[in-house]
């Protein structure tokens, strides 16, 4: 399996730095930790977007949370880039982002990327690494595990503090989501069947989370709006369990600082296999496994993309019109998510 050339410099983190200069005065971006890679040393940048009122609803999107899926940062530049570059001209836009917040950390992972590895330079895995214990059998090895950071999917040792990356982004949802009344999280990923899939928690636990009627209520204005899209709306417990889940360890802190609001992370996983299936000769690269390789089929991906993370901010700027708030919409709509996730 050959191994990727490392760059001069990463491609992602220059396109930010462009986009943060072609945003001027309505992108905000600010540094939020560093991180070693050899003698290499990279930012992890936040960036935001849009009204400043606490009140408002607000949407992040990460990427790059593992290296060797550098996909999932891509996903997120070219939202990034299709909002800045329509700031010059799109009247709808600016009123749009009267009404929602947008927060966006496109590399949490820059050392990983550099180094072509899942895992961030310490070698843990950011996705296993959240202390949250999952509450049955995991996947060996795969559900997390704290055998040897030579193995993937490493959670780090027991008791050690959480990785620089997770707390920042544990910062940036504590302070710009969890105390508003409604947010999103979309995390972007890759490597997973042939479905691009929309995973909520729990990773840890195949008991329902609190907001099913909220998460079914989203996926039926999905279905109605984002005509012939390729989402897959399910928990990740639908697939298998995992340890230290940060998405989980999140939700879990939003439901105990404040009850009455409603956090929806969801975690993008799109079909990498696809990819591989329709150019086998990928399986030989060891990025090839997780992104796609051929101009073309990437461009596609991109484009398919910002359509769904453009719904999803103007789903959360317009919550008040799909939440269903009446017991009897709750009700409802918790019955027919229980029928469609967890009937079996």
């Amino acid at each position: 399996m050959t191994e990727p050339a490392l760059p001069a410099d990463l491609p992602e983190l220059a396109e930010l730095r462009e986009l943060i200069e072609a945003g001027g005065a309505h992108l905000h971006s600010r540094t939020l930790c560093e991180v070693s890679a050899g003698r290499q040393r990279f930012p992890v940048e936040m960036l935001t977007l849009g009204t400043d009122r606490p009140e408002a609803p607000a949407v992040a999107f990460v990427g790059g949370v593992h290296g060797l899926e550098r996909i999932g940062s891509q996903v997120v530049l070219a939202y990034l880039r299709s909002l800045v570059m329509r700031l010059a001209w799109d009247d709808s836009l600016h009123r749009l982002l009267e009404n929602v917040r947008l927060v966006f950390v496109p590399v949490l992972n820059p050392g990983g990327l550099w180094l072509g590895t899942r895992a961030n330079p310490n070698g843990v895995d950011l996705m296993r690494s959240a202390p949250v214990d999952a509450d049955d059998t995991v996947p060996l090895l795969a559900g997390g595990h704290r055998l040897s950071s030579a193995l993937p999917w490493y959670r780090g040792a027991r008791g050690s503090p959480m990785q620089p990356e997770c707390a920042a982004l544990c910062q940036v949802i504590e302070t710009e989501l969890l105390g508003r009344r409604f947010s999103l999280a979309i995390d972007c990923h890759s490597g997973f069947g042939l479905s691009d899939r929309l995973w909520f928690p729990f990773a840890r636990s195949r008991t329902p989370i609190e907001h099913l009627a909220e998460l079914h209520a989203l996926n039926e204005i999905l279905d109605r709006s984002l005509v012939h899209h390729r989402y897959v709306l399910e928990p990740q417990s639908r697939q298998y369990l995992a340890h230290g889940d940060i998405w989980d360890h999140l939700y879990l802190q939003a439901r105990q600082q404040a009850a009455d609001t409603v956090f929806l992370p969801l975690t993008l996983e799109m079909g990498s296999w696809l990819w591989v299936k329709k150019n086998p000769s990928q399986l030989f690269n060891r990025l090839g496994i997780f992104n796609p390789q051929l101009p073309h089929r990437q461009q596609r991906v991109l484009r398919r993309h910002i359509a769904g993370l453009d719904f999803m901010t103007r789903a959360a700027a317009s919550c008040t019109r799909w939440l269903p708030e009446q017991a009897e919409a709750r009700q409802r709509h918790h019955a027919l998510a229980l029928a469609r996730w967890y009937s079996r």
